[in-house]
């Protein structure tokens, strides 16, 4: 989401975190003013919604940003997988009986979109045992083989990757190295068993653990894509500037690898199209990016000043993946 939307939305948060804009929005689910307290605002603003000693999570979208029909195909995903028995969090449905709702706020129109708490406790990379990446690798295998149909108006991946020409029309290595790639990419067979419904955003940080393994929220990113481009993302802490095992993560990658392998196939073929497709993220990391950064405000607070800095560092990292692993992908 661009910075200049964040900005906004912040600007009427106030000191208890409660934001009259969430508030209108909460109303849908009847929720009464000052119970939605800010959590986070990144591809969406989320707000904390307390529910019975629990959690519930209300998240929404500006229109300008993403329209309605985005919003709806994830909660309609989300619904259908969590019906079927995967472990991933329920939409909840508004007091209309919809699980996704507009809403004219103070600050325009908003997409929003209520989810039941994930259960369990966060793990970090630095934490994660080798049992534990192997029902990750699970994890993220069931979802693919539960999502196979359900992907009635979800984009395809890197549609971005056009963008890159235009808006770096002047760094001629990027260019090329990311026309390298969207070359390789071009000529991947999509049959049903290597691409399908991907999750898109399948990191630590987006699921939350109980015994018997991960249970998954944040479905921003769900798409259309070649299910080893979810790997590849999923796993991107766990590897080097190559896109390869970092050394330090071998252990865990390969327990990741030996779970998904478990529920469904991923051969050595695969394996060896990580690095292209962590290639492929970066360029199209790196456009969402500078997208949300925009121009800079003449004045602006020091937190956005802090997360301005954090987006460039982010970018110019990407920026490198793209060149590095364009060099020998391309090759």
């Amino acid at each position: 989401m661009p910075l200049t939307e964040i900005d906004r939305l912040k600007q009427t948060v106030s000191e208890a975190w409660e934001s009259p804009i969430a508030d209108q929005v909460a109303a849908r689910w009847g929720y009464a003013a000052g119970r939605a307290k800010w959590w986070r605002s990144s591809a969406s603003h989320v707000f904390v919604l307390p529910e019975d000693g629990r959690r519930r999570y209300l998240r929404f979208v500006p229109d300008s940003y993403r329209g309605p029909k985005s919003l709806a195909v994830v909660a309609e995903l989300m619904a259908r997988l969590s019906d079927g028995g995967s472990a991933v969090v329920r939409p909840v449905a508004a007091e209309s009986g919809a699980l996704t709702t507009t809403v004219a706020t103070g600050l325009g129109a908003v997409h929003a979109m209520v989810v039941e708490p994930a259960p369990g406790a966060d793990v970090d990379v630095s934490e994660l045992t080798a049992a534990q990446a192997r029902q990750w690798g699970q994890a993220l295998a069931r979802l693919h083989r539960d999502a196979a149909g359900l992907d009635t108006g979800l984009p395809e991946a890197f549609g971005e990757l056009p963008s890159v020409g235009t808006l770096f029309a002047d760094d001629d290595e990027l260019v090329e190295a990311t026309a390298r790639l969207a070359d390789v990419m071009s000529e991947l067979p999509r049959r049903q068993d290597r691409w399908g419904v991907v999750h898109g955003d399948f990191e630590l940080d987006n699921m939350a653990w109980e015994e018997g393994g991960p249970v998954a929220y944040d479905f921003d990113e769900a798409a259309l894509s070649w299910y080893a481009a979810d790997i590849a993302y999923a796993v991107r802490d766990l590897t080097d500037h190559t896109g390869r095992p970092a050394s330090v993560h071998r252990a865990r990658f390969d327990a990741f690898v030996d779970g998904y392998r478990g529920v469904r196939p991923f051969d050595d073929e695969d394996v060896g199209r990580l690095p292209l497709f962590a290639g492929l993220h970066a360029a199209a990391s790196l456009v969402r990016i500078t997208r949300a950064l925009g121009e800079p405000a003449r004045r602006q607070p020091q937190w956005l000043g802090e997360l301005r800095d954090d987006l460039t560092g982010m970018a110019r990292a990407h920026r490198q993946l793209v060149i590095d692993i364009g060099r020998t992908v391309g090759g």
